[in-house]
């Protein structure tokens, strides 16, 4: 059986965070996955971690990621996002550049980079 290709895998994962799917989103990454800060920390290290971190963000009301622009390079997937977020300033916008590294039809690594945040509706 063939694997998916590295962009219907992280389209789906993009599909699955929007609809805050849990099981779906983490179907999408291998079972030791990690998440980084852009050549930084770990942020989380396989399904278990990695829930407790979605779960927290998919409490909130409005959370949305809009997809500006994806590059693709082998097994590589370059993501430029901007998430709508209930940040404690308000209902925001936060750029996000996020780069899904893919293996064996999963993703393996994810690493995030955070740009500008802005507050569209102050509390």
């Amino acid at each position: 059986m063939n694997s998916p290709l590295p962009l219907a895998v992280v389209q789906e994962q993009l599909d699955a965070y929007n609809a805050r799917d849990i099981e779906r989103l983490l179907a999408t990454y291998a079972e030791n996955a990690e998440q980084f800060n852009l050549h930084g920390e770990r942020l989380a290290q396989g399904h278990a971690q990695m829930r407790e971190r979605f779960a927290v963000r998919f409490a909130e009301p409005d959370l949305h990621a809009q997809l500006i622009s994806r590059t693709v390079l082998g097994a590589v997937v370059v993501d430029f996002e901007l998430i709508t977020r209930n940040l404690p300033e308000g209902l925001g916008q936060v750029e996000m550049l996020c780069i899904y590294e893919v293996q064996d039809g999963r993703i393996r690594k994810a690493s995030f980079r955070t740009g500008e945040t802005r507050v569209l509706k102050p509390i």
